[in-house]
């Protein structure tokens, strides 16, 4: 889709790409291993692609949304028929079966809408919007980790050079 918008874009000089990630591509859950991959690859191909293009007035926005009133945990949910006892715990807990959350996640999709038409409108669009509080405070906590792993093991990082 990118390809085929980019032409149009770079002829007008103008133009915003939002692509459509998942809090999940920061959390990681036990169970959506292949899906957070994938949604960590699109950020990072978002912000590569933001720095390609913004020199040509287009720019490129990743959306992170938490638990939105869609049908992402409803019957769009698809999952393995083979259940291995042994990760019961873990992933386990991933399966739709387990799943009570559908239909009371937090999150309204036209509120959703309306914040991306407002993000897009914006003379500054960020890189990264967060949607709903949940995701909000799981990319909190995210970054903390990661921060407190920069700290914990900052002696170690910095020895790594030529002496």
């Amino acid at each position: 889709m990118i390809q085929a918008v980019l032409p149009g874009m770079r002829a007008r000089r103008a133009g915003t790409i939002v692509n459509i990630s998942s809090i999940g591509a920061r959390i990681s859950p036990p169970g959506s291993g292949y899906y957070s991959a994938t949604k960590a690859a699109l950020e990072a191909m978002t912000a590569s692609l933001r720095k390609e293009v913004e020199p040509l007035g287009i720019t490129a926005i990743t959306v992170e949304p938490g638990g939105f009133r869609t049908d992402f945990a409803g019957r769009s949910l698809a999952q393995s028929h083979k259940v291995i006892d042994d990760y019961a715990n873990t992933a386990g807990r991933r399966r739709k079966e387990h799943d009570t959350g559908h239909g009371s996640q937090p999150g309204d999709p036209a509120k959703a809408a309306q914040a991306l038409i407002t993000v897009v409108e914006s003379p500054q669009p960020p890189l990264l919007l967060v949607l709903g509080p949940d995701a909000l405070d799981n990319i909190r906590k995210s970054l903390g980790a990661i921060s407190a792993d920069l700290d914990a093991f900052e002696k170690l990082s910095m020895s790594t050079n030529f002496s």
